[in-house]
């Protein structure tokens, strides 16, 4: 079953893949029909910049578990960023 679920926001970064580092512009995360790991269903990771086309991609699929404890390390590093006192 398709589930549909997916968002993108505008990203600021780089992303390194097959042809090199590229902007990184926007991100896309879902969940749906994994296509490259062994999930049936996966949270669904694209960086991207969508001007530069498919080569200026880098996907990952996670399990959910994962993914929670992906979006659990991301908001304690960016505390502990905000935190320190660093230029952002």
């Amino acid at each position: 079953m398709c589930t549909n679920i997916s968002e993108t926001v505008p990203a600021a970064g780089a992303a390194k893949g097959g042809a090199g580092w590229f902007p990184v512009t926007a991100a896309n995360v879902g969940f749906d029909h994994a296509v490259g790991s062994r999930f049936d269903h996966a949270l669904l990771l694209d960086f991207v910049d969508p001007e530069r086309g498919p080569s200026a991609r880098v996907a990952v699929e996670l399990d959910l578990e994962t993914g929670r404890a992906l979006l659990a390390a991301l908001q304690s590093v960016i505390e502990a960023a905000e935190r320190s006192g660093a230029p952002v």
